[in-house]
């Protein structure tokens, strides 16, 4: 039986994606955004709050985002809880390298398992939260995690996903039926 609770933000999964820029100085930054995913084909969308990553994109109108995943978990979490204004050698600290993309002027971490290079579509203001809508024109991906065709393939990746209910971060695990697909048993 459905009980009835304070209005609660109850979506899952949220994924934990790492934003990258380059500040005005071309040092590499990234921040954890929870509030965030894919809202077409090849967008993304992030509702971002005032940060160095906020202004580096509304700057540059580049930005990397790659998923966070369980072998990244501390570094993904620290780099959501310290500012770049505050830590310059923040990324260092974090323990990740990066590379510049291939088609944007954005960092390519590269010990996170996937990472999509994005030019900016679109930024909004509204509800004290800027929206930026980012078109997808390159992705990276850790070998380990691709098919023989090529595509990517989420087994084994342990993505994250946050909860804002209980502050928790959640490996996705594995694959539960097919799309498009296993509904026609109803037909």
């Amino acid at each position: 039986m459905l009980k009835t609770i304070d209005a609660t933000a109850a979506v899952y999964p949220a994924p934990v994606l790492i934003v990258g820029t380059y500040d005005k100085n071309g040092k590499p930054n990234a921040m954890n955004v929870a509030w965030g995913g894919q809202c077409g084909p090849k967008h993304v969308a992030l509702n971002l709050s005032a940060h160095a990553t906020t202004d580096s994109i509304i700057a540059n109108k580049v930005f990397t985002v790659a998923i966070a995943d369980k072998a990244n978990l501390v570094p993904a979490d620290y780099v959501g809880i310290v500012s770049a204004n505050k830590e310059s050698e923040k990324i260092a600290k974090a323990g990740w390298t990066v590379e510049r993309g291939e088609q944007v002027d954005a960092p390519v971490i590269q010990e996170l398992p996937v990472t999509m290079e994005c030019k900016v579509v679109s930024i909004n203001e509204e509800l004290g939260e800027t929206r930026v809508v980012g078109e997808i024109v390159a992705t990276h991906v850790d070998e380990k995690f691709l098919t023989d065709e090529g595509k990517i393939s989420y087994a084994g990746m342990e993505a994250l996903s946050f909860i804002s209910g209980d502050l928790g971060y959640y490996a996705v695990g594995e694959r539960a039926g097919n799309a498009f697909r296993d509904g026609a048993a109803l037909k």
